[in-house]
């Protein structure tokens, strides 16, 4: 449960340094938070990776939630674009990202049925 609390922080960390990002175009006073924010979310996905996270999953999710997250939030605040067929690709990514956690669930009891190689 840790690992993904902690992956959850580096998603939310991560989210909110790229939307500073685009908010210090304007006023580069974000710049603060947007060092803060990047240096949180590896901070904390490397919590998650020593917890027992397999790095496959642990990015895989990051990467899917930080782009889902980050696509709908920039469209509410900065009224960018969000169009089905961008909703569809999200859903195409996070749908990857569950496979890839599924599968590597099962190649870990697998091995451990398995015993010590």
């Amino acid at each position: 449960m840790r690992q993904w609390l902690s992956l959850g922080g580096a998603i939310v960390t991560e989210v909110s340094a790229t939307l500073a990002l685009k908010a210090a175009l304007e006023a580069p006073a974000w710049y603060v938070l947007v060092v803060a924010g990047y240096a949180a979310a590896f901070s904390l996905l490397a919590v998650c990776l020593r917890l027992g996270m397999t790095i496959s999953v642990a990015y895989g999710a990051w990467g899917a939630g930080g782009v889902a997250a980050t696509a709908l939030l920039s469209a509410g605040i900065f009224d960018e674009p969000l169009t089905g067929l961008m909703g569809f690709g999200i859903a195409l990514i996070l749908a990857g990202v569950i496979t890839v956690e599924v599968c590597s669930q099962r190649a870990r009891r697998a091995a451990e049925r398995e015993g010590p190689a």
